[in-house]
């Protein structure tokens, strides 16, 4: 190419080359050492831990460097730009680049730290309800929707009235006008402000119950023979007849006299109407809790009636003026006593569920309040339990107002309370037997209630009433099952 004179133009004279550092080949041997020790972590890693243990020499520990090489010259094909730091290095490199002068020197050169383990977070979030899907825990679902019709036996005006019939009213009035004087009187003495222990519908359901165990109802092991009263022997189960059957009994017991010169048959059906057991007046744990509670129902009181997953059942009764719900045990005459099958009998539960005419809930943690005394609970998830109580409440508050459900719903909220309340009193016992001077190994978290002003006293009259039981107990053993763990209902 000519300028416009004609003159070729020359081309340009190409400027001499950057000299290269005198450690250029030094930093391309380190580099190159560099790179190879990465390919060899990487196979390392990606072992499996079995062939990684039986390698005695196989490095344990690597960390990640955040570091990028160090540019060489771009005569030699490298890029910085488009270099990728190593991903694994082993523990001691020979390369340690020199500090970045905007990074703390504390900074650099640390080992990247696991990521967090948030497991123990995820136990403490909150449940969130999931409807059952496999076959136990349908089956699971469909006994507690039989269980939970229970109650709504006891519903039937005309049925109650009966029931009042056969109580002896006036006796049972006046037992508990006194009981109810003597609280106020010892509330009285305590001070001004203190209330009394129980109110006086409370007072009526402990008069109630002492007339049911004591006077009304029977406990029955093996029937006596009807016709020379002799003790029977079990012979196994029989089918219901007819009448048994219109009756409610579900199943049939078949004993034989023991006397040689008798040797009739006695049938023993098991009822499970309330109001059959009126007039037999007799049976097991099943058929006393049933017929006790409906007969609470019957004075005036809310019920609950406790199914126990270890073949146990029970009643609640609500204290309108303590606002909670009472345990009531008829057949051991036990009254606001839950811990008497964990410290007790030394049970262990796993379920403990309560059923009302408007609703159900999980009692468990009201007897059980140590995990010693926790049974597996493995009938199935719990986020499904709850699912099923919440479909039990829904269907038996279907058509109620939305005042009576909101009302039920801080009923609910302050049983949840209770509970959580117990949770930190376990906890608090379990910590102040860890330090000197806690409790002994004989004393038991669960006896006193925190927020009761009278709580030395309730005390004290637990202890009264298990003194007189045991004052009485050889008298009711015939009347008594001495092996009720297992017993059949």
């Amino acid at each position: 190419m000519a300028d416009r004179t004609g003159v070729p133009r020359r081309k340009p004279v190409p400027r001499p080359q950057q000299p290269l550092s005198e450690t250029w080949a030094k930093d391309l041997t380190q580099q190159f050492r560099r790179t190879l020790s990465t390919k060899r972590m990487n196979e390392l890693s990606s072992r499996s831990n079995s062939q990684r243990r039986s390698n005695p020499r196989a490095p344990a520990d690597y960390f990640v460097d955040s570091q990028q090489p160090p540019p060489l010259p771009p005569r030699y094909g490298h890029d910085a730009s488009t270099a990728a730091a190593p991903p694994m290095l082993a523990r001691q490199a020979p390369f340690q680049p020199p500090p970045h002068p905007l990074v703390p020197q504390s900074s650099q050169h640390h080992p990247m730290s696991p990521p967090p383990s948030y497991a123990a977070s995820l136990r403490n979030l909150p449940i969130s309800p999931t409807p059952p899907t496999d076959s136990k825990a349908l089956r699971f679902r469909s006994m507690l929707l039989s269980l939970s019709s229970t109650p709504l036996n006891w519903e039937n005006p005309g049925l109650l009235d009966e029931a009042l019939a056969a109580i002896p009213l006036q006796r049972i009035y006046d037992e508990a006008q006194e009981e109810s004087d003597l609280f106020t009187a010892e509330a009285a003495s305590l001070g001004p402000d203190k209330k009394p222990a129980w109110g006086y519908q409370d007072c009526v359901v402990r008069s109630l119950m002492k007339w049911f165990k004591r006077d009304f109802f029977e406990w029955v092991n093996n029937p006596k023979c009807a016709v020379c009263r002799a003790p029977t022997i079990a012979q196994g189960m029989a089918a219901p007849l007819p009448d048994e059957s219109a009756r409610g009994a579900s199943r049939v017991e078949l004993y034989q006299c023991s006397s040689q010169y008798c040797m009739a048959y006695e049938r023993f059906p098991r009822y499970n109407d309330a109001f059959v057991l009126l007039q037999t007046k007799r049976g097991r744990v099943g058929e006393w809790a049933n017929c006790f509670t409906m007969l609470c129902r019957a004075v005036g009181s809310r019920t609950r009636w406790v199914w126990n997953s270890e073949d146990h059942v029970w009643t609640e009764v609500y204290s309108v003026h303590r606002k909670r719900w009472v345990h009531v045990d008829c057949c051991e005459g036990a009254w606001d006593a839950p811990m008497l099958y964990t410290n007790g009998w030394k049970k262990n539960l796993a379920y403990c569920i309560a059923f009302s005419a408007d609703g159900c809930a999980d009692v468990t943690r009201r007897y059980v309040q140590s995990a010693s005394r926790a049974a597996p609970r493995v009938k199935c998830p719990e986020p499904v339990l709850l699912h099923i109580l919440a479909e039990i409440r829904a269907l038996r508050r279907k058509d109620m107002d939305k005042q009576e459900k909101f009302r039920l719903m801080a009923e609910d909220m302050r049983e949840d309370e209770e509970f959580r309340r117990y949770i930190i009193e376990g906890l608090a016992f379990a910590v102040s037997r860890i330090l000197p001077g806690g409790k002994g190994e004989g004393e038991s978290v669960g006896v006193s209630r925190s927020g009761d002003v009278d709580a030395q006293k309730i005390r004290e009259e637990a202890e009264r009433e298990r003194r007189r039981l045991a004052r009485g107990r050889g008298a009711r053993d015939e009347m008594r099952d001495p092996t009720r763990d297992g017993e059949v209902r």
